[in-house]
C-alpha cells in the first residue's frame, strides 16, 4: 500500500490523504483524469509520475514531467528513486506531498500507536489512520467540528468507503440539527442546498458527493474548500484594495452568471461576505451556501437574505437576478470599508441609497458602479452580472 498527504505548507499538517492499494503507477497533476488532481496554478497538466519498479520489496520510481519542476526533499528530480516518507513538492512554491509506503512505515502485525506526530494533526503520519475520530456517521468519520449555526453542525470527515477516486476521503459532512428538523421550511432549505450542488459544476461552487438520512437526521457531503471567508478576513486583515476587492468581485459574478443563466434561472439570495470563501491555494473565490437558491419566476417566498446586503426586492420576499448582483454592491462596501453597509444606508427622496461620497479609498468611477448596482429598483441596475463584470473591470 502507497499513500500521499497532501501537507499545509506553513504547518507542515496532513490536509488530506490518498491511498492505493495496488495501483503500480499513480499519475498526479493538474488534469482531472490523473490518480492525483491538484488545481493550483503552478502544476503542470500532467506533473509528475511514480511508477512501481520493484514489487519484492517495493521501489517506487519518480518523473518529473511538470514545465515547473518537482523537488525531493528540496532537491530539484528529473528522474530517480523515492524514499519513504519523501517529501514532493510540485514547482517552488507548489503543493506539497508526503509519500509514505505502509510496509516500511509499519512493522508487519503491530498495532500503532500513532506516536512522532505532530498535535494539530490529523493523520498519524506512521499509519495513515486518522488520529481522533469523534464520532462515526455512516461510512464517515467525523474528525473535527468546522462550525456550528441555527440549521445545522458542519464537521471535517473522512470517507471510509470512497468508490469515485475523483472524491476525496477528507470532505465536509453537514448535519442538521435535531431541533430544524422538526420545521418543514428548515428541512426545505437543507435538501434544497442538496438538490442544487448536485446539478452544478463550477470550480467556484463546492461540489457535491452525498446526501442521506441516518437517525432522523439529515446530512450533506460536499468538497472541502481549504481557505477563510470574506467576512472574517476582513474582520482580522481589514479592508482590502479596490483592485482585489474587484479581482474577488468579478470571479463572484462568474459564479452568478452561471447561476442566472440555469433553465430555469437560480437566484443565490444570500451572497454575503461570510457565504464567499477564498481558497487559499489560488486567491479564487468559492460561494458557499446553497439552501436559499431559488428558482425565477416563482411565487414570492420567505424572505431570506442579510441585513445591509439584501436588495430591497428581497426584503419583500420577491428576489430577481437583479437582487443577487445588489448584494455584489454592498460585498464591496464591506470589502472596501471593514463596515457595514448598513451603516452607509442613507434616505433620498422615497427610498434609501448607500452614501459613499465620504470614503476616500473608493475612486469616483467604482462609486458609480457600486451605487448603480445597488439601485433600489431593480430596472435601474446592471442587468446582468456579465454586464457587472464588464463595469468592474473597467472601474479598475
Amino acid at each position: 500500500m502507497v499513500a500521499l498527504y497532501l501537507l499545509d505548507p506553513q504547518k507542515k499538517t496532513p490536509l488530506q490523504r490518498w491511498q492505493f492499494d495496488s495501483k503500480s503507477q499513480i499519475r498526479i497533476g493538474r488534469s482531472p483524469d490523473n490518480d492525483i488532481v491538484l488545481s493550483e496554478p503552478m502544476v503542470s497538466r500532467y506533473h509528475l509520475e511514480l511508477q512501481c519498479v520493484h514489487a519484492e520489496p517495493q521501489r517506487w520510481y519518480l518523473t518529473n514531467r511538470g514545465t515547473n519542476g518537482t523537488f525531493v526533499d528540496g532537491i530539484l528530480m528529473t528522474r530517480g528513486l523515492v524514499r519513504d516518507r519523501a517529501i514532493i513538492q510540485l514547482a517552488r512554491g507548489g503543493p506539497i506531498l508526503q509519500f509514505h509506503q505502509a510496509e516500511l512505515s509499519l512493522p508487519v502485525n503491530l498495532q500503532c500507536d500513532h506516536s512522532g506526530n505532530l498535535p494539530n494533526s490529523l493523520f498519524c503520519t506512521r499509519c495513515g489512520q486518522p488520529l481522533t475520530v469523534l464520532r462515526q456517521i455512516r461510512q464517515y468519520q467525523v474528525l473535527r467540528i468546522l462550525g456550528q449555526g441555527g440549521m445545522g453542525t458542519t464537521y471535517l470527515a473522512w470517507d471510509t468507503a470512497r468508490t469515485n477516486a475523483q472524491h476525496p476521503q477528507l470532505l465536509v459532512l453537514k448535519e442538521m440539527n435535531a431541533d430544524m428538523a422538526k420545521i418543514a421550511k428548515a428541512q426545505e432549505l437543507f435538501e434544497r442546498e442538496a438538490r442544487t450542488l448536485a446539478t452544478l459544476q463550477h470550480p467556484g461552487i463546492p461540489k457535491y458527493y452525498d446526501f442521506f438520512l441516518q437517525d432522523g437526521k439529515k446530512y450533506l457531503a460536499m468538497e472541502l474548500i481549504h481557505g477563510q471567508d470574506l467576512e472574517r478576513r476582513i474582520l482580522e486583515r481589514g479592508p482590502v484594495t479596490s483592485a482585489q476587492a474587484i479581482a474577488w468581485m468579478v470571479q463572484t459574478c462568474d459564479v452568478l452568471d452561471y447561476l442566472h443563466k440555469q433553465e430555469p434561472p437560480l437566484i443565490h439570495r444570500d451572497i454575503k461576505p461570510a457565504n464567499l470563501l477564498v481558497r487559499r491555494a489560488n486567491n479564487s473565490i468559492v460561494v458557499l451556501d446553497f439552501g436559499a437558491v431559488k428558482e425565477s419566476n416563482t411565487t414570492p417566498g420567505t424572505r431570506i437574505g442579510a441585513e445591509g446586503f439584501a436588495a430591497p426586492e428581497q426584503e419583500r420576499g420577491q428576489p430577481l437576478t437583479q437582487s443577487d448582483l445588489y448584494a455584489v454592491g454592498a460585498t464591496l462596501i464591506f470589502l472596501l470599508t471593514g463596515e457595514t453597509p448598513f451603516k452607509f444606508l442613507k434616505q433620498r427622496g422615497r427610498g434609501y441609497r448607500f452614501d459613499l461620497s465620504g470614503v476616500p479609498t473608493i475612486t469616483p468611477q467604482l462609486r458609480k458602479v457600486i451605487e448603480r448596482a445597488t439601485e433600489p429598483i431593480p430596472s435601474d441596475r446592471y442587468a446582468t452580472a456579465f454586464e457587472l463584470t464588464a463595469a468592474l473591470k473597467s472601474a479598475t
